[in-house]
């Protein structure tokens, strides 16, 4: 399954904790930020995320992984998903 995030503005590495810790209760598989703009340091953290999740799942011997997506430039408000 997976999520979206939308965030008229800059997308920040506080956003990026906040969807990790919403994503990491739910267990999703994908996760999509529709944003303006958004802040390197939110895109690093959002990869080692799904990063980490993939080095985890090797070590345990699952075969889960964290598809990120980011949509950037246009926020639509006909779009359902979770605010930031």
């Amino acid at each position: 399954m997976y999520v979206l995030f939308k965030k008229k503005g800059l997308f920040t590495a506080s956003d990026a904790k906040r969807v990790i810790d919403i994503v990491s209760r739910e267990n999703e598989r994908e996760i999509i930020i529709m944003c303006e703009k958004i802040d390197d340091d939110a895109k690093r953290r959002l990869w080692d995320y799904a990063k980490g999740v993939e080095l985890m799942s090797d070590l345990t011997g699952e075969s889960r992984e964290v598809k990120v997506e980011i949509l950037e430039g246009y926020v639509s408000d006909k779009v359902k998903g979770i605010e930031l």
